[in-house]
Parts: structure tokens; C-alpha cells; sequence
């Protein structure tokens, strides 16, 4: 968490029962030798009184917006100035909302609207709330403003109910914080990650594929862009938009995507192998489109080549990270791909019931040799700046004296 040392953070508290956890982030970003000053809403101080954070945080807690106190000492406008972050931590869906629309009727939204820090989110709210299609229309109007929003994860909620709408827990919050001044953490490195399904040919109008959507490679993409390193994305077949700055090759068949990674991937410091290739292929695809008939249809099937695998046995290869999806046993069998097919790291994932393919949170199970590491359920955009601070993490450790 180097890149939050002497750091001037501020942290906003909106109403809600996660406003709890606000003081252990506060305490832990103090911990790491930030410099943290807090700004409540009216709601939040129902919740947590102001004291306790100002005990935390070594200074006083500002709450209203002509504040005698804070005018006399720092004004709302040199507070946001003084900002080199805004983390509103928990985030309602009323403060997203007035966010959103660029109200400046509380403290708290007039320092967003005149800061020129980055800003970072954390949603908490009920799973409904969260839901609800004016909150995801709110929560896209300020992603497309480039606002951070961190999370929120799914899971039990104080009101009873289970889903999406949980704050993310404080450490997650100060490795995400902490992101935004480590831009530089893969300068120098070039990155190769191949994303989404492929597809092997039955006829002309059909073929064998899999669910997997591609989230997950290009949340992997962007997050290696934003830590600096050069990227090249080889993907199949989706219905995404490659981060502006990734070098993009498009490949449909387990040979043609093979066929792009394995020239770059003796040049490049870091493999990451996200695509749900498909296992199988057709010995020989029908030329014309097969009609549909009353006997049976029977296809010879033959394994396609193992992308990973072959990088893996390269001479010269890189550091080598695998996926896994799994319906069972999911530590046993990201283990043993693990040590079977040589590799540096898997991230191992269940698939089905809502999780792994089509969905927009994830979460991962992540072994290297000698350690593993559990990432909670989350959006995958933040599941991949976890996943990729892990994989700059253990390429520091295995190559000392290349990393940047």
C-alpha cells in the first residue's frame, strides 16, 4: 500500500449501517501513513457519531456546509483542494443519485463537484435499492464521468435479505484506493491476455461454444492499462469494447487464437490466459450447412491444443497465470492444474447458478506456489484490479530484478 504513503485522503460517510466500517478504513488508512480528514452527511451521524472518527482520524470531523469551525480553519473550497482523493465510503443511493445530477446542497457533494482529486465510490444499500433501475442508471451516468466505483459485494444484509448491496470490506477499499497512485506498478512490462469464448465450426451456420462473455479478460485488460503496462488483448468472439489503448487481435477458433499468442508470448512479461477455450472440435467442419434429419447426428470430436500449456513449456516464457472454472471441488482442481500444466498462478472460479460466465460479479479462488488467496464476490472490474495487484505481487517476488 506504498502508493497511499503521506497521501491526503478524504473520506466521506453517508448514512447507513456500513458507516461502521468507515471507522475501521479510516484507522487502517491511517495505519499506512495517510493523511485522512472526514466529512459526514446529517444521516451518517445517526449512525456513528463524529467523535469517533475524529479520535481516528487526529482531526475534526466536518458535517455541515457552513460549519463556523471549518470556515474558520479550512473552507469547503481549500478542503477540496487540500484533497488528493475523495473516497465516499458507504455511498447511498440518495448520494449517488444527487452525485449523478450534480446537486451541491450538503457539504459532502459540493467538495465532489469542486474537488479536481479523483473520486471514488462505495455503494451500500439494501440489494433492491441497488437494483432498482434509476440507481444502475445513476451508478453508469458517474462511471462515465470517471468516477471509481468500488464494489459493492453481494451477501447477507442487515435488513435480512441476500444479494448485492454490500460496502466492500475496508481492506478491500485501501487496496483499491491505493491503485489509483500505483499507475506506474507495471510500467515497463507487456502484458498478453486472451478473453472470452471461442468458437469451432460444426457447418457453416453452427458450432461448439461456451458461455463465457469476456468480462473478466477485458476487466484484466483495463485494469493491467491503468497499472501501466503495455497490453495486448487476443480475444474471441464477444460483444465488448477493447479498452481504448489495448492492442486488440480478434481470433474465433482455439487454432486461430493459438496461432496469435503463441508468436508474442516468448516477448512478453506476463501471460494471462482468461479465455474459455473450448475444449473440442470437429475432426472435419461440414462445407455446406448440415439439414436437419430424422436419424441421429453424430460429430467426431478431437481435443484443440492447449494454449497454456504451451506457453508454459516455452523456453523462454513468461509468467504464466491460468483460469479455472470449476462446478466442484474447486481448490483440489485449481491446485492440480496448477502443478500439472507448470504454471505461476491460477484463479479458479464456480460456474453455474449465477456465477463465472454471463454474469457481472465474480468471485475467485487464486493458488501460486506456496500461497493462495480467496477474492469475495464483486463487480469484475474491481475482482481484476484485485486479481492483477496478486499478479504484480508474485511477479515482484519471481523476477527481483525486472520488475519496474
Amino acid at each position: 500500500m506504498e502508493g497511499l504513503l503521506n497521501k491526503r485522503v478524504l473520506v466521506g460517510v453517508c448514512g447507513g449501517i456500513a458507516a461502521y466500517k468507515s471507522a475501521d478504513l479510516v484507522r487502517r488508512l491511517r495505519e499506512i501513513e495517510a493523511e485522512v480528514r472526514v466529512v459526514m452527511t446529517p444521516a451518517a451521524c445517526e449512525f456513528v457519531r463524529p467523535l469517533t472518527f475524529q479520535a481516528l482520524s487526529g482531526h475534526p470531523v466536518l458535517t455541515e456546509l457552513f460549519d463556523p469551525a471549518a470556515e474558520a480553519a479550512m473552507d469547503h473550497i481549500a478542503l477540496a483542494r487540500w484533497s488528493e482523493v475523495v473516497l465516499v465510503a458507504p455511498a447511498s443511493a440518495n448520494f449517488m443519485a444527487r452525485l449523478a445530477h450534480g446537486f451541491a446542497d450538503d457539504l459532502l457533494t459540493t467538495l465532489c463537484l469542486a474537488t479536481q482529486a479523483p473520486l471514488v465510490v462505495a455503494p451500500a444499500m439494501n440489494q433492491q435499492m441497488w437494483l432498482a433501475p434509476a440507481t444502475q442508471r445513476n451508478c453508469k451516468i458517474i462511471d462515465r464521468r470517471g468516477v471509481l466505483v468500488l464494489g459493492p459485494s453481494a451477501g447477507d444484509q442487515a435488513c435480512g435479505e441476500i444479494g448485492p448491496g454490500r460496502m466492500l470490506e475496508p481492506e478491500q477499499l485501501v487496496r483499491g484506493l491505493a491503485t489509483l497512485f500505483e499507475s506506474g506498478a507495471l510500467a515497463g512490462l507487456h502484458v498478453l491476455i486472451t478473453a472470452g469464448p471461442t468458437r469451432e465450426a460444426i457447418d457453416p451456420v453452427r458450432y461448439i461454444s461456451n458461455r463465457s462473455s469476456g468480462k473478466m479478460g477485458y476487466a484484466l485488460a483495463q485494469a493491467a492499462l491503468s497499472a501501466g503496462a503495455k497490453v495486448t488483448l487476443v480475444s474471441g468472439p464477444v460483444c465488448l469494447r477493447a479498452p481504448r489503448g489495448v492492442r486488440l487481435i480478434c481470433a474465433e477458433s482455439a487454432q486461430e487464437m493459438y496461432e496469435a499468442v503463441m508468436p508474442l508470448a516468448a516477448r512478453v512479461d506476463i501471460f494471462i490466459a482468461a479465455a474459455a477455450v473450448a475444449d473440442h472440435r470437429l475432426d472435419r467442419a461440414a462445407s455446406q450447412k448440415l439439414k436437419k434429419s430424422e436419424k441421429p447426428l453424430s460429430l467426431q470430436l478431437s481435443s484443440t491444443v492447449d494454449i497454456v500449456s504451451e506457453v508454459a513449456q516455452l523456453a523462454k516464457r513468461p509468467f504464466v497465470v491460468g483460469f479455472a472454472a470449476e462446478t466442484e471441488d474447486l481448490e483440489a482442481n485449481a491446485g492440480d492444474k496448477l502443478k500439472s500444466k507448470r504454471l505461476d498462478m491460477v484463479a479458479a472460479n464456480r460456474v453455474g447458478l449465477g456465477q463465472g460466465f454471463e454474469a457481472e460479479e465474480n468471485e475467485l479462488y487464486v493458488v501460486w506456489k506456496g500461497g493462495s488467496r480467496f477474492l469475495p464476490r464483486m463487480l469484475k472490474r474491481d475482482l481484476a484490479r484485485e486479481l492483477m495487484q496478486l499478479i504484480r505481487a508474485r511477479y515482484r517476488e519471481t523476477h527481483p530484478t525486472e520488475s519496474p
